[in-house]
């Protein structure tokens, strides 16, 4: 079992990363990582007519590309612990409502990628469960309409605005001996910090204090 020291959870299993991928929109596949993306979509409506729906096929397609280079197939998941940035966890909804997968939502904003990884990896780690998922997607035009303006508005942004990521990303962990995969061997759980910033558009002065912080 998982031993816990303060916020942080150290695994006693060999809780492994035995498949994952990652996909993304234009603009960051011509950025310093976009070789290292499986996927670069050049258009990102992904041939829909609504953003919400856009983003999760940017979902589907991280998952069913991870499904594929792990060499498993849906009924191999235990789980899946997803989420997204939009009310109701709605595009992971909608991407798992075509999977006959158990699905655990999960909202952490920013965080959501590494907190769906740490219930999964609690999951394995308690023997409940073999194989999880975890996932999470934005989109930049989906996220602008739920937290600021939608495009369609053709409002200014600030100089100091920051850029929502179009992509999405998926690891499958289970428990391993292979050395050559890589080995998640803790996790913290942080806690929330508010700095008092109000300017919607800086989500950048809001998280990085916390993501520099760090307690003995």
């Amino acid at each position: 079992m998982a031993t816990r020291k303060g916020k942080t959870f150290t695994f006693e299993k060999e809780i492994r990363v035995i498949a994952s991928a990652g996909v993304a929109g234009r603009l960051e596949g011509e950025g310093p990582l976009g070789k290292c993306f499986d996927k670069v979509f050049e258009d990102t409506t992904m041939g829909e007519k609504a953003w919400e729906k856009a983003e999760s096929d940017l979902l589907t397609a991280a998952m069913q590309t991870a499904l594929k280079k792990g060499n498993m197939k849906e009924k191999d998941i235990d789980a899946v612990f997803a989420g997204d940035l939009l009310n109701q966890c709605i595009s992971a909804s909608f991407s798992l409502r075509d999977m006959s997968v158990p699905f655990g939502g999960v909202f952490g904003a920013c965080s959501t990628m590494a907190l769906s990884s740490l219930v999964a990896c609690l999951s394995v780690e308690s023997g409940a469960m073999n194989i999880c998922m975890a996932a999470t997607s934005s989109h930049f035009c989906s996220a602008e309409k739920q937290f600021r303006f939608p495009l369609e508005y053709g409002g200014q942004r600030t100089p100091t605005a920051q850029r929502t990521v179009t992509g999405a990303g998926a690891l499958i962990l289970s428990e391993s001996d292979s050395g050559n995969l890589p080995k998640i061997t803790a996790a913290h759980l942080g806690t929330v910090v508010d700095l008092g910033i109000v300017d919607s558009t800086n989500m950048g002065a809001a998280m990085a204090p916390v993501d520099v912080k760090i307690e003995p």
